[in-house]
């Protein structure tokens, strides 16, 4: 889905922003421009990107867990 009209930024594209490194809205905003132009689609984004961060940290910390 379409979150930013504006620069033409889709979840897709946040989500791989954030598996490609980014941790931060910031760091969201600066890659893919969204929530940079008009800013109604701000919210959004930031709700899936903290989504995105949370299960990227997740899925990094299923690595570290071994067997006692």
């Amino acid at each position: 889905m379409y979150v930013c009209l504006c620069k033409g930024v889709s979840d897709h594209q946040i989500r791989q922003t954030v598996e490609d490194g980014a941790r931060s809205w910031r760091d969201v905003q600066r890659e893919t421009g969204c929530g940079t132009q008009c800013g109604k689609c701000a919210c959004q984004g930031k709700v899936i990107t903290r989504e995105a961060v949370k299960a990227e940290l997740m899925v990094g910390a299923e690595d570290l867990a071994y067997a006692v």
